[in-house]
């Protein structure tokens, strides 16, 4: 299967609809990150770059045998947990966190990668033994296999990038069939750990909470159980919710959102994108935005549902978890109904490893997608 037939075959609907919000996001940035005022440019063209070379890594992917490199899962898994303690040894803090490697002026962030490489090593894992899944040795054994990873990204700390794991694995759990049974088991401990938590973070002198998450990581949970005590890390949500606000229906228009280019807005090119959408663009800009972000994933579902087997089925649904959970908190974050953390919009935010993360996923989905259309290739 080349690439001019494999063309031919593309959905290219998806493709036009990751291209959009790419493009879309490269101009939101451009207005964060205040070109039209002559500051840097940088970020502006380095998204461009990284968008056409994220093409080019989705075509890649797309043509490449992932049955064959799902084999080799356990080397893949070993390579990826080296990765991640190559960050901690040798990575460069940035704002109080290392989660970069760099190679000359070019910085990379190994748990972004992460995220694909464990969709395809754990769908294996999970589809090795899918006879076995509910399985109570099989389940601790695959759920050691993801917090090994969530462990060495917290430890950055990088609270979303590990979250977005989870995520994963509880996508894959249910589209494995895992039993209710375990479900309920879990929530009946996982909901008073969460209730303890939210508790335990108001508490002058916490129990456990200082011992698990960051300094910065407590008081952004503080700032949502109790902005007003939290009043430092809340003003970041506050002004993220005021912009969204004051773009009303239409916007403000290109470059005119007034808390954007007075640099009101934190990590507006990145974790605040949504606040510039919502302020230039409005509520259009916004449920365009959601409506194109959707339509990604529900084709990532179809996929799912159509797999020729259980591997693929488990990596598309993979797949589709992870954007759907991203866009979930980003969004989530930006209007304050979910407590702040660092989390990339796809396509959208500004971010290297983040764009080719995502495209490659893309192109893994295009690549599954094609499997069902082998037989039109016979003959041809």
């Amino acid at each position: 299967m080349n690439i001019k037939r494999s063309l031919r075959y593309f959905d290219w609907y998806l493709i036009v609809a990751v291209c959009i919000l790419s493009i879309f996001g490269i101009v939101c940035i451009g207005s964060a990150t205040h070109i039209n005022l002559g500051e840097s440019t940088s970020n502006y063209y380095s998204q461009m770059v990284w968008f056409a070379v994220g093409l080019g890594i989705m075509v890649f992917v797309s043509q490449l045998n992932l049955e064959h490199i799902s084999q080799y899962y356990l080397p893949l898994y070993a390579f990826n947990i080296l990765l991640l303690v190559a960050v901690l040894l040798f990575g460069r803090n940035v704002n109080g966190a290392t989660r970069w490697i760099y190679f000359g002026p070019i910085g990379i962030q190994p748990s972004e990668f992460t995220k694909i490489i464990m969709i395809i090593c754990l769908s294996k894992l999970i589809d090795k033994n899918r006879d076995r899944i509910n399985n109570i040795s099989i389940l601790a054994a695959i759920g050691i296999f993801v917090l090994i990873p969530v462990f060495l990204i917290q430890r950055q700390p990088s609270l979303s990038a590990s979250l977005v794991l989870l995520a994963v694995l509880v996508v894959e759990f249910f589209v494995a069939g895992i039993d209710s049974k375990y479900i309920i088991r879990v929530l009946v401990v996982a909901l008073p750990i969460v209730v303890f938590i939210l508790w335990d973070v108001q508490n002058e002198n916490p129990i456990i909470v200082d011992k698990i998450f960051q300094p910065h990581q407590i008081s952004r949970l503080l700032s949502f159980v109790n902005p007003v005590e939290g009043s430092d890390a809340y003003y970041q949500t506050m002004k993220s919710i005021n912009a969204i606000g004051s773009g009303q229906v239409m916007g403000k228009g290109i470059y005119e959102g007034t808390l954007n280019q007075l640099s009101y807005l934190p990590e507006p090119q990145n974790d605040f994108i949504f606040s510039v959408i919502g302020e230039e663009f409005g509520f259009i800009g916004c449920i365009g935005v959601l409506v194109l972000q959707f339509f990604v994933i529900l084709r990532c579902m179809l996929v799912s549902l159509n797999s020729p087997n259980n591997f693929y089925r488990l990596v598309a649904a993979g797949i589709a978890g992870m954007l759907a959970f991203q866009v979930f908190v980003n969004t989530g974050v930006a209007t304050g109904i979910l407590p702040n953390t660092g989390m990339s919009l796809p396509f959208v935010s500004y971010g290297g490893s983040s764009m080719w993360t995502n495209m490659a996923s893309i192109g893994v989905i295009l690549n599954i997608d094609l499997k069902r259309s082998r037989s039109l290739f016979e003959g041809v």
